[in-house]
C-alpha cells in the first residue's frame, strides 16, 4: 500500500504542514465563519418578515376560508367547503352577485389589455420615430403612472360629473345628445366603459415604454431590408415588428389582467361598484365582504373569494404562458 507523505520545505518526508501555515489555516476559517454568519444576520430580518407576513398570513387565510368569523369573536365556526359552495351557488344572494361581479370582472380583463396595447405600440412606433423631443414627449406621456392614483381618481369624478368637462366639450361641439346628464358614472349604460377607459389611460404610459425599449432593441438592418424590398410602414409593422414584440405583449396583458382582478381601489373610489352594481368587480365583492357586513361573519366568505380570484389569475398566467410559448 502506497503512503503519501508530506515534505517540508528542507526536504524531510512526513513533516505537516508548519505552524504560521495552521495559524494562517485557523485565521481563514474564523474570517469565513464571520463572514458566513454576517451575511444571514443581513438577511434574517428579511427572512423574518417574509415568513410573518408571507407564509403565515397565507396559511391563516387558507384556513379561514373553510371557517365563519366575524374577526371578533374568541372561536371560529368550522364549516369546510360551505363557504365556496355559497359563493358559486348555493347561497340566493351571493350567487347572484358573485356571478355579476365576474362578468363584469371578464369584460374588463379582456377590454383592458386589448385597448392598453391598442394605444400604447403606435404612440411608442411613434416615439421611434420621432428624433427630437422624445424625451419630453416621453415624460409626458408617462405623468399619469406617477401621479397620485386617487388625486386621478377624484379627478376624473370631476371631469365626468353631469356639468364636467366631457359633457360641456360634447354640448358645445353640437353632441348635446352624446352628453349624459346624469353623469357618465352614474349613468349604467356607460359606467363600466368609462371606468375601463380609465384603467387603460392608467396603464398606457408603462405598455409604452416597454414596447418603446422592444422597438429599440430591434436590430434596425430587418426594418431597412424589408423597406428596400418594398414594404411600407404597416407591413413592416405586421410582419416583422409585431412578431418581436410578442414577448411583451404577453408581459404587458398579464399587467392588464392583474389590475383588473386585484385592483379594486378604481371601482371603491369612483362608483362604488354602482349604479346598482353594473360595475360591481370580484375584488371589490371581497373587500365588501371583509369590512362591511355590520360584524356578520363573513370574513371566511370573503377569503374563499380571495382564493377563488387567486386560482382564476393563476390559470390564466398558465394559459398565456402557454399561448407564448407556442407562438415561439
Amino acid at each position: 500500500m502506497a503512503i503519501l507523505n508530506t515534505i517540508d520545505p528542507l526536504g524531510r518526508p512526513g513533516a505537516g504542514p508548519s505552524r504560521r501555515q495552521r495559524r494562517r489555516t485557523r485565521r481563514a476559517g474564523r474570517r469565513s465563519r464571520r463572514q458566513w454568519l454576517m451575511g444571514y444576520a443581513f438577511v434574517a430580518p428579511a427572512v423574518l418578515l417574509f415568513l410573518v407576513m408571507g407564509l403565515y398570513t397565507v396559511g391563516y387565510s387558507v384556513t379561514l376560508s373553510f371557517a365563519k368569523w366575524n374577526g371578533f369573536t374568541p372561536n371560529w365556526e368550522w364549516v369546510g367547503l360551505d363557504n365556496y359552495r355559497d359563493l358559486l351557488y348555493r347561497d340566493p344572494t351571493l350567487a347572484p352577485e358573485l356571478r355579476a361581479a365576474a362578468w363584469h370582472t371578464a369584460i374588463a380583463m379582456l377590454a383592458v389589455p386589448l385597448g392598453t396595447v391598442a394605444v400604447a405600440l403606435p404612440l411608442a412606433v411613434l416615439l421611434n420615430t420621432i428624433r427630437r423631443l422624445r424625451g419630453l414627449l416621453r415624460s409626458v406621456y408617462f405623468l399619469p403612472y406617477v401621479t397620485t392614483g386617487i388625486a386621478v381618481y377624484y379627478a376624473w369624478r370631476y371631469v365626468l360629473e353631469p356639468d364636467g368637462a366631457i359633457n360641456l366639450l360634447l354640448r358645445s361641439v353640437g353632441l348635446g345628445s352624446v352628453a349624459r346628464p346624469e353623469g357618465w358614472l352614474a349613468d349604467p349604460d356607460t359606467a363600466l366603459g368609462t371606468l375601463i377607459v380609465i384603467i387603460i389611460w392608467g396603464g398606457v404610459p408603462v405598455a409604452m415604454l416597454l414596447y418603446l425599449a422592444g422597438l429599440q432593441a430591434i436590430d434596425p438592418h430587418l426594418t431597412e431590408a424589408a423597406q428596400l424590398d418594398g414594404a411600407g410602414g404597416v407591413r413592416v409593422v405586421r410582419h416583422i415588428t409585431w412578431p418581436l414584440l410578442v414577448p411583451i405583449t404577453a408581459a404587458i396583458t398579464l399587467l392588464g389582467i392583474r389590475d383588473t382582478m386585484q385592483g379594486f381601489q378604481i371601482f371603491l373610489l369612483m362608483t362604488n361598484g354602482g349604479p346598482g352594481g353594473h360595475t360591481d368587480v370580484l375584488g371589490l365583492q371581497a373587500y365588501q365582504l371583509a369590512f362591511f357586513q355590520n360584524l356578520s361573519p363573513t370574513l371566511g366568505v370573503a377569503s374563499a373569494l380571495g382564493w377563488l380570484i387567486f386560482l382564476a389569475a393563476l390559470l390564466l398566467t398558465v394559459v398565456n404562458a402557454r399561448l407564448l410559448r407556442s407562438s415561439q
